[in-house]
Formats: C-alpha cells, sequence, structure tokens
C-alpha cells in the first residue's frame, strides 16, 4: 500500500487535518488574544483540509473498488 502515490496522499492529508485541529485545540486551551483573533481561520482551514481529505478517501476507495492498484 505504501508504494500507493493516492494512499500516501490520503495518509498526508490526514494527518495535515490532524496538525490544524491540533494547532486549534491548543490555542484554544491556552486562550488569549492570539486565539481571538485567529479561532476562526483555523476552524475554516481545518474544514477545507477535511474537505479534501474525505474526496481523497473517496477517490481512493472508488479507484481501489475498479480494480486499482
Amino acid at each position: 500500500m505504501w508504494q500507493d502515490p493516492l494512499f500516501i496522499l490520503v495518509v498526508v492529508a490526514c494527518l495535515v487535518v490532524l496538525v490544524i485541529l491540533m494547532i486549534g485545540v491548543g490555542s484554544f486551551g491556552k486562550g488569549g488574544d492570539w486565539h481571538r483573533r485567529n479561532a476562526n481561520r483555523i476552524m475554516r482551514w481545518r474544514i477545507i483540509a477535511q474537505a479534501v481529505a474525505v474526496l481523497l478517501i473517496l477517490l481512493f476507495v472508488a479507484v481501489r473498488r475498479m480494480g486499482g492498484n
């Protein structure tokens, strides 16, 4: 599976979502001025990254079902 570039792309996309989520949760826990200025922006980036990750997962499943390697 690790030789499949689409699988690697899916893993990277999921890790990006995880990093953005951890930044958001960390800033929420810490609070402060930075969090107030950037909380909505971080949430938007997480939603976009999560949508891309879900689309890549669906693409990966579709390719695998059609007999792709």
